[in-house]
């Protein structure tokens, strides 16, 4: 298989403008990518002009870009007791979906939250709460909102299986789905370095959350140790976690879109891009 039809990809800045994370992606040679539609350490909304809009959907029209979808900003915590920053960040989320569904992007990835100073159980019922009012809140758009599995860093929710099923089961929206990622789950104790271990991870992956749930995964190895609930990501094959997991994905998953999350250092994109080209076995 050509490696243009494996939804590869990386994320792409849009500095100076949405639509130039299509020269970005031009020059990678990649047909699968995410971006920030807005500045992700930032709550001021971000209102897309005609102009802009226009552009990217031209950009889109005119690429060889298959699917483009948004990692929403670093500051939402839609697990959060304080009422405040809870109340921003299901705002915030629902300017993101409806940024989303201007742009023609599939789906948006997001961080689930942090519980802090609450049990666990509380910061997912505030999670529950909050995407249904996002989902109520733009329920004329089709963007999925995939959930990210996490390291468990801090008081995160996300980092086992069990948080995710609970989040979408209670829910009950068919417009939830899944991100995984893959130094996430390491951290979080997810043996996957071998192919023994990738295959016991899906199969509890597809038990406990479905693997028809998987919309997309980023591709990272990880600085940390297993079970270190650290969430510090490094170069393909230069960490951890070692070559063989993201083999297992882009032989087993070539219908998902795949993007990078590697440090951003000069040539690195596609360096890890080669690298995991080269690990296509055919078929």
């Amino acid at each position: 298989m050509e490696s243009s039809e494996m939804l590869l990809g990386v994320h792409c800045s849009v500095s100076g403008g949405l639509q130039n994370a299509f020269y970005e992606a031009s020059s990678l040679g990649i047909d699968t990518f995410q971006i920030f539609t807005k500045n992700q350490v930032q709550w001021k909304e971000r209102v897309i002009d005609t102009g802009e809009k226009a552009a990217f959907l031209a950009g889109f029209l005119n690429s060889k870009a298959k699917i483009v979808f948004s990692h929403a900003s670093y500051l939402i915590n839609l697990a959060s007791a304080d009422e405040t920053l809870w109340g921003r960040s299901a705002k915030a989320l629902t300017g993101e979906v409806l940024r989303c569904h201007e742009l023609g992007l599939a789906f948006v990835v997001l961080h689930p939250g942090s519980a802090k100073n609450i049990r666990e159980e509380e910061g997912i019922r505030n999670v529950v709460t909050a995407l249904k009012t996002v989902i109520a809140e733009t329920k004329r758009s089709e963007v999925r909102i995939l959930l990210e599995n996490t390291a468990g860093q801090g008081s995160c929710i996300g980092y086992r299986f069990e948080h995710l099923r609970q989040i979408m089961q209670e829910v009950g929206a068919k417009r939830l789905g899944m991100c995984f990622d893959t130094c996430h789950a390491f951290a979080a104790g997810y043996d996957i370095r071998t192919k023994g271990g990738f295959e016991s991870t899906m199969e509890e992956l597809d038990r406990v959350v479905g693997l028809k749930r998987l919309y997309a995964i980023h591709l990272n190895d990880s600085k940390k140790d297993l079970g270190s609930r650290l969430d510090r990501h490094e170069h393909i094959g230069k960490g951890r976690l070692g070559v063989e997991p993201f083999r297992q994905i882009m032989n087993r998953f070539k219908h998902i879109p795949k993007v990078l999350e590697t440090p951003k250092e000069e040539n690195m994109d596609a360096v890890n891009l080669g690298i995991l080209r080269g690990l296509i076995t055919g078929g």
